[in-house]
Parts: structure tokens; C-alpha cells; sequence
């Protein structure tokens, strides 16, 4: 495989940053179906409000953008940050006091 594809300029993160209101059954009901549809798109939660996901390349993320865009709620505030994948690769997680390593990028997409 060439590994040269796989630049880490070109792969990119996807971030959903959402504060949609739960203040009503209806608006709560919204809120877990716009967090679904974020889930079936393949974005894993990283904070309640905030959603990642790895993409292959800025065509493919374009793609994932194309669908938030799609079923974001009519309420609330929703904001979609994309980053390359060598920006992402300079974060620092903290679970508590401890820091915690990044989990592995993968190398390429799998389908079962």
C-alpha cells in the first residue's frame, strides 16, 4: 500500500459542536434525534455537545457536512469545525488529573 496517500494534510477530523435547547419534551426528543443521526453518520461523542469523525479525505468530509447540514435542528446552536488530521494529532486530552494518549489513527477504511 502507499503510504503517501494517507498524508496527514489531507486526512481530515470533523467537529459538531451543538447547544440545542432541552427544555421541552419536544425539544429533548430533537436534540437525542439530531444526536442519533450524528451517531448513524459515523461521528463518535467525545463531550454530550461535541461529535468527531475521522474522514478519509476533505472530499469525504465534505460529503459528512453535506448530511449535518442536512438534519441540523430548526432551534439551538450548531457549529461544524473541520481539521486536518496533523491539527488533530496536537491535542491534549485530560480525564481528570491524568492525560490520556489519542487513539490510533486508522490507516484506511474497513467494510464488513
Amino acid at each position: 500500500m502507499d503510504f503517501s496517500r494517507l498524508n496527514a494534510y489531507r486526512i481530515m477530523w470533523l467537529f459538531v459542536f451543538f447547544d440545542l435547547p432541552v427544555v421541552t419534551k419536544k425539544q429533548r426528543k430533537i436534540a437525542a434525534q439530531f444526536r442519533k443521526s450524528l451517531e448513524r453518520d459515523g461521528f463518535s461523542m467525545m463531550q454530550f455537545s461535541v461529535y468527531t469523525r475521522f474522514c478519509g479525505s476533505k472530499e469525504s468530509s465534505d460529503v459528512h457536512v453535506k448530511r449535518v447540514k442536512a438534519f441540523i435542528p430548526a432551534e439551538g446552536k450548531t457549529s461544524i469545525l473541520r481539521i486536518t488530521d496533523k491539527q488533530y494529532g496536537e491535542i491534549i486530552n485530560f480525564w481528570g488529573k491524568e492525560k490520556k494518549s489519542l487513539p490510533e489513527t486508522p490507516l484506511q477504511l474497513e467494510f464488513f
